[in-house]
């Protein structure tokens, strides 16, 4: 695999990615890089209700941000069909118009199996983008709610993008993703009820519990046609990347919450596959049993190596 002093094969990238977004799970860990490079790209997550104005915003940061990365990955998450397992990739079709750039690199993704706004194997997928010496990774997911917040443990920076006049929906997130988000947006700024929609968030932060020395999220107002404020979330992200690098701890605690969904989401593929068995006698009870065994299995050698790794 090429890394960041040499020109990206975007060729092969592409094909190791459509490799795994159609692997299952056995699959996936065979493709997946057998090590980790020296340098991890940084990702920023970008999330929110649908119809937020979420692709336009990617573009436009990834853009301002490609001035000083050497090589910028967006990856976009699309809803799939659950009857044909299809999407629209309709991310991709709103960004088009950015890709002109090698060292930009655009992929949409379909949800498949997921119902938390990710994509099936997106871990594996992101440390696909670090073996290919990728600076930054953007990664957009589809359109979320109250209780899709697994992107938190798969991104160093969390944005949450909402649009104004949309105060019932801030009240409905705010046991969820509101208390994940590093920087709260507003978008469509020019829209009536920006400034209301400010306010509302500035009054969930308030009450919201956190420590001492937490971060404290910005709340921005952005908009389209108006490229500073593009430029402030872009300082935004930097000054959280800034505090991140500086708090002690924070990548191991991070590490672990992706290891936890990574084994997380396999198991629950696998099961959701075994239980999608057309064979009826895989359902017979000295079968349902031996299963029932292998979890219980999994789950007590789980937990006594988190015990020794650290206590929960």
């Amino acid at each position: 695999m090429l890394m960041n002093n040499s020109a990206l094969d975007r060729s092969s990238l592409g094909r190791a990615l459509t490799k795994l977004a159609n692997a299952d799970v056995s699959g996936a860990a065979l493709l997946s890089p057998r090590s980790q490079p020296e340098k991890l790209a940084q990702r920023i997550g970008v999330t929110g209700a649908p119809g937020a104005g979420k692709s336009t915003l990617v573009g436009h940061l990834a853009m301002l941000r490609l001035q000083t990365r050497a090589r910028l990955g967006v990856l976009a998450v699309d809803p799939s069909s659950p009857h044909s397992g299809g999407a629209i990739l309709g991310d991709r079709i709103r960004m088009d118009d950015i890709a002109g750039s090698h060292e930009l690199y655009i992929r949409s993704l379909g949800s498949r199996k997921t119902t938390d706004g990710l994509a099936d194997n997106l871990p594996e997928m992101l440390d696909l983008m670090d073996a290919y010496g990728f600076d930054e990774v953007l990664l957009e997911t589809v359109g979320v709610g109250q209780a899709e917040y697994a992107v938190r443990a798969q991104v160093d920076t969390l944005v949450l993008v909402l649009l104004p006049d949309s105060g019932d929906v801030v009240q409905a997130m705010k046991a969820g993703i509101m208390e994940m988000a590093d920087i709260f947006v507003v978008n469509k700024a020019d829209l009536p009820g920006a400034q209301r929609m400010v306010a509302d968030i500035r009054r969930i932060a308030a009450v919201s519990r956190r420590a001492p020395d937490a971060w404290v999220a910005p709340i921005l107002l952005t908009s389209s046609a108006q490229p500073e404020s593009i430029t402030a979330l872009a300082q935004a992200v930097e000054q959280h990347q800034a505090w991140l690098a500086g708090t002690s701890g924070h990548q191991q605690t991070l590490h672990a919450q992706r290891a936890r969904y990574r084994l997380k989401r396999n198991l629950e593929r696998r099961l959701g596959d075994a239980i999608a068995c057309q064979n009826t006698e895989f359902f017979s009870a000295p079968a349902a049993q031996q299963l029932a065994n292998i979890l219980d299995a999994v789950q007590t050698t789980f937990a006594a190596d988190m015990q020794k790794a650290s206590p929960c």
